[in-house]
């Protein structure tokens, strides 16, 4: 949608508008709806449903290895009954158990008279086959499928009776539980009551036999299987015996206990040891390399030499004797004996630091050295420790392997031989309890079809799919249908609705010229009076007249507007500006030889020459035709000359209207626009849609066209699901 398309508020009115405007489609829909339900029931097979039911409990023995090994309390275990219920095995056994030959024809029924679906089904697919016949379809499939055969050597073979009975039986048997219970209903459905009794309590049968067959032959494999595993395991017992006695001796397996013991405390405990003497040697490390990297004249900034107790007494020393110096040359030359003594004594302490800072180094040398010593040391013990240990783990987890082994073998030997013990006792139990408790009865009444259900979902779905289907189509249909969908979408006004017209004799124009009072009529001179209250003082005088798109009656518009306005006696010019589908001169039965273009197009006439007085009855309309249709009328209507004509003519009438093309398709009434008063949009209700009248009202806006409003054309207030009264020949909703 475009920007000057404005939500419009949904109020209560609107869906009974929707309603009652579909109530066509909704009362179609619901006939058809509920006829059809109601045929498909009462000519529908009536189907008798019938059902026993059976309790099925899991056997709590300690079977392990039975058919079913299912706890008390597995959800799966029912599951796996309803399936077995409706399996392949239990299926055949009721087949053979009934009879083929004989319930075939009770379920087939080849001799009775089809019902009028099935002749309905009938007729379809021999109509179905006689297309297939004509496009040559079953001949095609039928090559593909003898081709298909052939490569694959499988030849297609036609099913037997009890087959086509099984197939029946499977697809229609059901199992469900009895809510909170134990208990399993077994239901069938067939059109014949006592057929669905005796298929269900011969399912029930089957079932139990079933399972009687499955645990004998589950035992008797179970027990043979079970002699030979033991027999198995028994050698394997031996074997893994002997192994573990030969591997106690060969590795002394008490003073591995034991070393096993200590080797852990030992190797924590040396672990620890490591780390320290590793701590130790990076720390030494960093000192050495920093004194062994320095000037013996900055060794004092390094914090290991000046921690140094012996530089620090020195230090000391000196600072008392260059202090006793600077005293003494206060009294004495340099030359005095005192302080020649006192400067000798201060050499004397500078030398021994020296001396002692040296000391200091080596003393850090071989600290480091001995750090390194240490540090190797206890890795190689850690190491050693560490393969003793590795050693010792290996042969402790082989010593535990063979140990396993010998308990595994026991035990596995031991159940197999308590197995066999059991199954020998419990061999004729069943791992699941099945009981009949309640014996299927022959139906007196159908399950199906319903008729009450049927006949009310009939009701139910005609009405409400008619109502969704209605709104739906109403969703899909994005035309203005209303008054009130132009002047809240695109707030402009609609100036007047010209009534729906429908008469073949006369056309709409012939209508309004020939019985001024009628309805139509009176629509016309309600959109005179909108035009004239527009603007009391200064009323337009010069209106132009477009629609969106062609057919949806401008023309007519412009015609009938005319008469309605000359019946007040004013004159009127109407000029026919469609210069590429001109209509006026049809409408009004005159010639179109010449006209606007032959004007515009600089042609030698006059323009009083081209105009057609007096066309109507009253005398007051005159008609300027659009003339020979030019190869640009675009640029003609561009041209100074139209907006003189226009101007000039003005002088001499009361009111002007221009009839000019469709704005969707050219841009004539765009041009045209710029010499008139206002402009009048003709739309047809239900059929100019939102998107393109808000694209045509954004097109005049832009350029600052006088838009005065919108012609609703062709409206049908019935049809469209609105109340409008006619009283004083204006439309108005009814609240």
């Amino acid at each position: 949608m475009t920007e000057n398309i404005q939500e419009k508020e949904i109020h209560l009115k609107d869906y009974l508008r929707v309603l009652k405007k579909r109530r066509g489609t909704i009362i179609t829909f619901f006939i058809l709806t509920f006829v059809t339900v109601v045929i498909a029931t009462y000519t529908a097979t009536p189907m008798f449903l019938s059902g026993t039911k059976v309790m099925i409990e899991k056997n709590t023995s300690s079977d392990l290895n039975s058919a079913y090994r299912y706890t008390p309390y597995d959800p799966e275990f029912l599951e796996t009954q309803y399936q077995l219920i409706k399996s392949a095995a239990v299926v055949e056994k009721v087949a053979n158990n009934l009879g083929p030959e004989k319930f075939y024809d009770l379920i087939f029924k080849p001799d009775e008279k089809p019902s009028l679906i099935a002749i309905a089904k009938a007729w379809v697919n021999d109509r179905v086959v006689d297309i297939k016949d004509v496009l040559g379809i079953d001949r095609l499939l039928s090559s593909e499928d003898e081709e298909v055969s052939r490569e694959s050597g499988i030849e297609t073979v036609p099913l037997t009776k009890a087959e086509q009975l099984e197939e029946v039986i499977k697809n229609g048997i059901t199992a469900e539980p009895v809510s909170n219970s134990r208990v399993v209903q077994i239901s069938f459905m067939a059109d014949n009551p006592a057929v669905a009794a005796k298929i269900v309590n011969s399912v029930a049968q089957a079932y139990i036999e079933e399972l009687v067959e499955m645990q004998m032959e589950a035992s008797g494999y179970s027990i043979g299987w079970m002699k030979k595993k033991a027999d198995l395991q028994r050698k394997s017992l031996e074997e893994s015996e002997r192994i573990l006695h030969a591997y106690k001796k060969e590795h002394d397996i008490i003073t591995i206990e034991d070393r096993l013991t200590v080797l852990p405390e030992r190797l924590s405990d040396l672990s620890r040891k490591m780390t320290q003497a590793e701590t130790e040697r990076k720390e030494l490390e960093s000192v050495y390399s920093q004194v062994k990297n320095i000037s013996r004249d900055n060794l004092e900034t390094i914090p290991a030499i000046v921690e140094n107790t012996s530089v620090d007494s020195i230090n000391r020393a000196i600072l008392v004797a260059e202090q006793k110096i600077s005293e003494l040359s206060k009294q004495y030359g340099s030359k005095h004996p005192r302080m020649m003594t006192a400067k000798n004594e201060l050499a004397d302490l500078k030398k021994k630091k020296y001396t002692e800072l040296n000391k200091a180094v080596q003393t850090i040398k071989n600290k480091y050295q001995l750090a390194i010593s240490n540090e190797k040391s206890f890795k190689e013990l850690l190491d050693q420790s560490k393969f003793q240990t590795s050693q010792l783990g290996e042969k402790s987890i082989q010593l535990e392997i063979l140990k396993r082994k010998v308990e595994t073998n026991r035990f596995l030997y031991d159940a197999l031989i308590k197995k066999i013990k059991e199954e020998g006792i419990t061999e004729q139990s069943q791992s699941v309890n099945v009981w009949v408790i309640e014996k299927a009865r022959v139906p007196e009444f159908p399950a199906t079809p319903n008729k009450k259900r049927n006949i009310l979902l009939g009701l139910i779905l005609g009405l409400f799919g008619g109502i969704g289907l209605a709104f739906f189509l109403e969703y899909l249909d994005t035309t203005i249908k209303t008054p009130e969908d132009i002047e809240e979408k695109f707030n402009i006004p609609v100036i007047a609705t010209v009534d729906l017209f429908k008469n073949k004799d006369k056309t709409i124009v012939e209508h309004v010229f020939d019985d001024p009072s009628s309805m139509v009529s009176e629509n016309f001179k309600s959109m005179r009076t909108s035009i004239l209250l527009s603007s009391p003082d200064h009323p337009p005088k010069t209106i132009l007249v477009t629609s969106m798109t062609s057919g949806e009656g401008k023309s007519s518009v412009c015609a009938c507007l005319a008469s309605a306005i000359a019946q007040t006696g004013k004159k009127v010019l109407v000029i026919d500006g469609d210069m590429r589908r001109p209509t006026q001169h049809k409408i009004f039965g005159l010639d179109n030889s010449a006209g606007l273009s032959s004007l515009l197009a600089g042609m030698d006439v006059s323009g009083d020459a081209l105009i057609n007085r007096k066309v109507d009855a009253t005398g007051l309309i005159d008609i300027i035709t659009s003339g020979p249709i030019p190869p640009n009328p675009s640029e003609l209507l561009s041209s100074t000359m139209a907006g003189t004509l226009i101007n000039k003519a003005a002088g001499s009438y009361d009111f002007i209207i221009v009839d000019t093309p469709p704005l969707a398709s050219v841009t004539d009434p765009l041009i045209t626009s710029r010499h008139v008063d206002g402009v009048i949009i003709v739309t047809w209700a239900g059929k100019t849609n939102y998107e393109l009248m808000g694209k045509g009202i954004r097109q005049f806006k832009d350029i600052s066209a006088p838009i005065m409003g919108v012609v609703l054309n062709r409206f049908s207030a019935k049809k469209s699901g609105y109340y409008y009264n006619y009283g004083d020949y204006y439309y108005a909703s009814e609240s």
